[in-house]
């Protein structure tokens, strides 16, 4: 086997186009166009590891991934202006090094930062299709702070996750903050944790919504988070709203 050197890379997307990071055997995943851009620079298929899944139509500022290439094969920012040569233009590298052999994109991490976008107005902007979710309703945003805070700290997010098909080791989470920002009719909710389950986000999301629309009591999150098996219906928030914002190490 050739010596090879593990180059990390930082990656931006827009997810509109893809069915998520994952390499699927019918899907146009980002995985998929990364790994076949290696091919297309270097004349081999190389497996690329990512810090974690993103599903279809969610976006990366700063997606997370390692890949063990060829040593004597090229510099990190020859690497970097390769790859970017051949991928779409909705995938980009944003950064790429070398980092020890002991890295790993997804068992290295520490934590991630996920923002949530909503459009609170009566009309959506044309160029925000795809990129947010639009609630034409007023949302309270006293109440969607009051909501927010209840998330933070360790809690079970058993009741905030989606069955992806395979039993998590463990549903515990410790949330570092939840931060709401407003302009206008744009809202952005962003939040830091040690780690998210899957479709988290997107159902914390839901559930702070809900309640700033008076369809859902303060008094329900705070009991699917004291009691996670007891859980009633559940709303997901959109794909389109949610970007990976980075992953820290």
């Amino acid at each position: 086997m050739r010596e090879s050197r593990r180059l990390k890379l930082v990656i931006g997307y827009d997810g509109r186009d893809f069915a998520g990071w994952q390499s699927q055997k019918h899907g146009n995943t980002v995985q998929d166009r990364l790994e076949e851009a290696f091919e297309r620079v270097c004349g081999t298929r190389l497996a690329v590891t990512g810090s974690g899944r993103t599903d279809a139509g969610v976006h990366a500022l700063g997606q997370c991934a390692h890949v063990d290439v060829p040593a004597a094969h090229f510099a990190a920012e020859r690497w970097l202006k390769a790859l970017n040569g051949v991928l779409p233009p909705a995938i980009r590298i944003l950064q790429a090094r070398f980092v020890a052999k002991s890295f790993h994109a997804r068992f290295s991490a520490k934590g991630k930062a996920y923002r949530y976008r909503i459009i609170n107005g009566t009309v959506r902007p044309p160029l925000e299709i795809g990129r947010a979710w639009h609630i034409a309703a007023p949302l309270d945003r006293e109440l969607l702070g009051r909501a927010a805070k209840l998330f933070l700290g360790r809690h079970d997010f058993a009741a905030f996750a989606a069955n992806r098909g395979k039993k998590e080791r463990s549903t515990v989470r410790t949330m570092e903050y939840v931060r709401i920002t407003g302009r206008r009719d744009l809202l952005e909710i962003e939040f830091s944790a040690d780690g998210f389950l899957y479709k988290m986000v997107r159902l914390m999301v839901g559930a702070m919504a809900r309640c700033a629309l008076g369809k859902e009591s303060l008094q329900s999150i705070e009991l699917r988070l004291e009691r996670p098996s007891r859980t009633s219906a559940r709303f997901v928030a959109p794909a389109a709203g949610l970007y990976l914002v980075r992953v820290r190490y």
